[in-house]
């Protein structure tokens, strides 16, 4: 039995213990000085018995000093059950299993010991009410103990307790919905909002109000819209028309080819050039060399080549794309700290694996940097491609307009493209976060 209980200890002192330990080194001091207010240290001696298994899994453990024996019992069916515990290690972890009410192991003193015990349902509630903390923690604990103790049978389970607090927030609304609210809580729209105002703002000042002398021909923003909103558009293009959408799904449909060979073909590629050293030496130069060619330069070609027209234009659009998607995710590679690889080569890994496991996830943030950067510099490309388009698409109407003198069309066209392109690298995004969740979880623990 313990000698003491619930001694109280520093705050200070315990932000210094509860940042040694691997799950809560990324936690704020904030939260953190929440944990403390909830903690106490405990004495234990030689022979004492912590906790038997079956027993009430109440709080959670943090060695100080001294070493305790760790068992987990038969039927957890743990490939490694016994551990010893020294300094820093944390156990008792069964105090946040709402599902596995009672103890997993037994913890026995092997020598006096000094440890920190944490009230297990109170730090539930604290990782609640900020969840993207908790996810963080609660992930880094289901790392820590499969690398530990190699739980097959709770798996699953342990790797699911991170995501089970955003569903708790989330009762009876649909997952988008929910960050759709989440969103409209913070500043974010309004300062976009606020962004839009000034822009627009400026463009009606500077063109119908002062009639500044670079602005005297550009059609003010009360033509514009008017126009946009006209049933009978003076210019034949409006939101009541038929061709407007035909327009823009044309120039969608493009795009989405586009970018997909870009990616289907630029990610491969520069996961290989970031790689393998000699798949660098022969393509990188010809890569480099065709990488500053700007696209109206490949506008005589691409007609040669291909003598469909709609085949062109996918082409030039699929260029720049491909360029960017390849280069990012090459980076990407070399980003990688060669730590990961060596020390997967020293685990036996075979090439095909550390390819699959330490090449391609390392890579992912730089990869979806890229592809948002790619669906970008489709649109930027579709202008020029379009030229060669002899009937529709949204940059077909910018330069047709132009040759006919329709200025407002143009400006029309202009915010169309700009509105179906942030639309589209946001859905970029929006999958990038979906298939980088532990990337999502730290850069919003870091708060950025």
């Amino acid at each position: 039995m313990p000698t003491q209980d619930k001694q109280p200890v520093s705050p200070d002192i315990l932000l210094g213990i509860l940042k040694a330990t691997m799950p809560f080194q990324v936690v704020s001091d904030a939260m953190l000085r929440r944990i403390a207010a909830i903690s106490w240290k405990v004495s234990y001696r030689a022979g004492d018995t912590l906790y038997e298994a079956g027993g009430p899994a109440d709080d959670l453990y943090i060695v100080v000093s001294g070493k305790i024996d760790h068992e987990l019992a038969p039927g957890v069916n743990a490939r490694r059950p016994m551990k010893t515990l020294g300094e820093g290690d944390v156990f008792g972890w069964a105090a946040l299993l709402e599902k596995v009410p009672n103890r997993l192991a037994k913890a026995v003193c092997t020598e006096d010991a000094l440890v920190i015990r944490i009230n297990g349902e109170e730090l539930l509630k604290t990782f609640e009410s900020d969840p993207d903390a908790g996810d963080v923690v609660m992930s880094r604990f289901a790392t820590m103990i499969t690398r530990d103790y190699t739980v097959p049978d709770l798996i699953a389970q342990l790797r699911g307790i991170h995501r089970k607090l955003h569903a708790r927030d989330a009762q009876g609304m649909n997952v988008t919905l929910y960050r759709v609210s989440r969103w409209l809580k913070s500043p974010r729209p309004y300062l976009m909002l606020l962004g839009l105002s000034i822009f627009f703002g400026c463009w009606y000042l500077a063109v119908e109000v002062f009639k500044l002398p670079r602005f005297r021909e550009m059609p003010g923003i009360t033509t514009v819209v008017t126009e946009w909103l006209n049933p009978n558009p003076v210019f034949g293009l409006s939101l009541y028309t038929e061709e407007y959408y035909k327009h823009i799904a044309v120039s969608v449909w493009r795009v989405t080819q586009a970018f997909l060979l870009a990616t289907a073909l630029g990610v491969p590629l520069g996961l290989f050039l970031g790689w393998s050293k000699g798949v660098k030496d022969y393509l990188f130069p010809i890569f480099e060399m065709l990488r500053p060619i700007p696209i109206l330069a490949w506008v005589p070609i691409a007609i040669v080549m291909f003598v469909a027209t709609e085949s062109a234009v996918i082409f030039l659009t699929f260029l720049a794309s491909f360029f960017a998607t390849a280069l990012n995710t090459m980076l990407g590679v070399e980003s990688i700290d060669e730590s990961y690889t060596r020390a997967a080569n020293c685990l036996g890994a075979s090439k095909s694996q550390v390819f699959f496991h330490v090449i391609v996830p390392g890579a992912l943030p730089f990869v979806f940097t890229g592809l948002q950067i790619s669906v970008g510099v489709s649109w930027f490309s579709l202008v020029a491609a379009e030229m060669v388009s002899g009937q529709y698409g949204l940059g077909y109407v910018i330069n047709t307009s132009y040759t006919m003198v329709r200025y407002p069309t143009i400006i029309i066209g202009m915010i169309t493209l700009g509105a179906v392109g942030y639309v589209t690298s946001a859905m970029v995004r929006v999958a990038g976060d979906y298939m980088m969740q532990w990337r999502v979880r730290e850069l919003a623990l870091g708060a950025r």
